[in-house]
């Protein structure tokens, strides 16, 4: 191979100057600007020596060159010899030409400068900041839900990293979420995979980071990745809290997360959720409003005042607030044994507004011993339970649903998904059967015979776009609301949907729960951001193992038509070894946003309760 001549090394060295971009370009035009105007001087000395020496000799030509080449104009103003006006107008058109070309570059090196700072690459400069990696529909979840918790919080930030336009993130924000508030919203263009990326945001003084799980194929690869990336940084680590979509990959992400960060397994959630709400109708109602900041909210609470008392006595201990339960150093019990000591070590776990309103009553409230009702807990028999529909969360579905059922209880499944007809092991208490059927067909739900039901519970099937599958479900739950009313069956209706916009919809077919899977995610990350330790608080909560949420019949628990208050619903539930958290009221189940649900109410304040109304407990079953 032929060495390189003088000509390409000298032209390869030129490219490699030019490709340093605008600085290197306008260094050029000023070094061929300089040559110009040396040249012309230089020659104006040399053949026109008069006229230069009326123009200060070199000096002045240097001068007048350069205004020449600055300011072509001024060349019709020039007067001296032919030669001179000549050398004059060489010095204007060379000007001309340069002056062009700068024009040009700084307007392309500003548009490409401007464009930069448009898709976000510069380094963000907050402390405290809570971070958002990735993009979903659940970004604006837990946007919404940050920026009520920091409402009267003027310092608080939010910075989300994504691949997607810095503008186009802003306006999808903004336009789903609505007035930000106090909340300064910070948005950079990036991938939350490449470390340089994740710089941009400032990990080291973050107050904690969420990664969502991206839409589209295998999203979990996607968060593993992004987790291995904020393992391997340098420098602080903020606590992490990371959503991951299918429970066999649980195990890859705890190893590539590390002892920091914190997973949501987002199909065990959902799928107990929706075991939990169709046992129990307004369940989800009261575990969204648990989840948001809009109402009333979990927070642990270390109270020396009740250092000494047992759980029992402290549960009426705030007017503004409900106990449900003590955090200890070996864990979090919800409605332990009401002769529970609390210890100083102890923390209490409350329901309230915000936690400026948790303060110690001056006087507890007293119970109303007349309204008080002892009525014995009925264990129920066997039942029989209809899955309409299939995805991949329903075998989940079917095995936490066998823990909560009575032995001798039936399951059906009604899909024509290929995948609901494999068999099940390891069931105890149920028995299953698979039904081919269209569950958007009326003659096709008849045939089921759904009468011999007490619960009915309509999956997302999979296989469709989540629009498209919540239209299915949407037709499914008007199919079966008009063949309640035209048969005069009663059997409850929970059902799963991925769009919150949806949820309007829904509520016209009266579904006694719907279930928003994404939203119910979202709210939770947004939770787990503020307090990661309210981890061990939800995981309890969608447990089968231990106390539960019950919504159950007033009349059980107080004399219902006549005004009571909640610290009487309170002692009745002691009694009985259970904590209330609140009420529903029957006649509120179809309006919006709490469907009838009062948690956390004024423990003074009374209120009549009629037949059709609920006392919200947590309850072993």
């Amino acid at each position: 191979m032929s060495r390189p001549t003088v000509r390409e090394r000298l032209r390869y060295w030129f490219d490699n100057t030019m490709s340093r971009g605008t600085v290197a370009l306008i260094g050029w035009l000023a070094l061929i600007s300089m040559g110009l105007i040396l040249l012309v001087s230089v020659l104006s000395l040399w053949l026109t020596p008069g006229d230069a020496a009326r123009n200060s000799g070199l000096p002045g030509m240097l001068w007048v060159s350069l205004m020449r080449a600055l300011s072509p104009g001024k060349v019709a103003s020039d007067t001296g010899s032919t030669l001179f006006v000549a050398l004059m107008f060489l010095a204007s058109m060379g000007g001309l030409f340069i002056v062009s070309a700068l024009v040009g570059v700084l307007s392309n090196g500003l548009k490409t400068k401007f464009e930069q700072l448009r898709e976000g690459r510069s380094r963000i400069i907050e402390n405290g900041h809570i971070v958002v990696l990735g993009w979903s529909e659940q970004v604006f979840t837990i946007v919404t839900e940050l920026v009520q918790a920091h409402a009267s919080d003027s310092r608080s930030v939010i910075a989300v990293l994504a691949d997607r336009d810095k503008s186009r993130m802003e306006d999808d924000i903004r336009r789903h979420v609505g007035d930000l508030g106090r909340t300064k919203l910070v948005c950079r263009t990036g991938r939350p995979t490449e470390p340089a990326d994740l710089d941009l945001m400032k990990l080291d003084t973050a107050r904690s980071v969420v990664v969502l799980s991206p839409q589209g194929d295998d999203p979990d690869a996607h968060v593993i990745k992004t987790l291995l990336a904020l393992a391997k940084r340098a420098g602080d680590h903020p606590p992490v809290v990371a959503a991951i979509a299918r429970t066999a990959n649980m195990a890859a992400a705890r190893l590539a997360g590390g002892p920091d960060v914190h997973l949501v397994d987002s199909d065990d959630t959902a799928s107990r959720l929706i075991v939990q709400s169709s046992r129990q109708s307004g369940m989800s109602v009261v575990c969204m409003d648990l989840l948001n900041f809009d109402a009333g909210e979990i927070y642990l609470r270390s109270d020396p005042g009740l250092t000494g008392m047992t759980y029992g006595q402290a549960l009426p201990a705030y007017r503004t607030a409900t106990v449900i339960g003590l955090r200890r150093p070996g864990g979090v019990m919800l409605n332990p044994p009401t002769d529970t000591v609390i210890t100083a070590e102890d923390e209490v776990v409350v329901i309230a507004q915000d936690d400026s309103l948790i303060h110690l009553a001056e006087g507890m409230p007293e119970a109303d011993e007349e309204v008080i009702v002892a009525a014995p807990h009925v264990r129920p028999g066997p039942e029989r339970t209809l899955v309409l529909n299939w995805n991949g969360r329903g075998r989940q579905v079917v095995h936490y649903l066998d823990g909560y059922v009575a032995p001798g209880s039936a399951l059906d499944i009604a899909s024509d998904h290929p995948d609901a007809s494999a068999p099940f092991e390891g069931l105890v208490n149920l028995t299953v059967n698979a039904k081919e059927c269209e569950t958007t067909d009326r003659y096709a739900l008849e045939s089921l015979g759904l009468g011999v039901y007490q619960h009915v519970i309509v999956l997302s099937d999979d296989r469709y776009p989540a629009e498209h599958a919540d239209t299915r479900t949407l037709m499914t739950l008007l199919q079966l609301r008009d063949m309640q009313t035209a048969l005069g069956e009663r059997y409850s209706i929970v059902s799963e949907m991925h769009d919150e916009n949806n949820r309007s919809l829904a509520e016209v077919t009266e579904a006694d729960d719907i279930v928003i899977s994404d939203t119910v995610i979202g709210l939770l990350l947004a939770q787990l951001a503020e307090n990661r330790h309210l981890a061990e608080v939800f995981g309890y909560l969608f447990d089968s193992r231990g106390s539960e949420i019950y919504p159950r019949p007033a009349a059980r628990y107080v004399r219902t038509g006549t005004p009571v208050s909640f610290a009487s619903m309170i002692e009745s539930a002691r009694r009985r070894g259970e904590t209330a958290i609140g009420y529903r009221l029957a006649e509120r189940a179809n309006e919006a946003p709490h469907f009838g649900v009062v948690l956390n109410p004024d423990k003074s304040r009374p209120v009549t309760l009629g037949e059709g109304d609920s006392v919200i407990v947590l309850a072993e079953r």
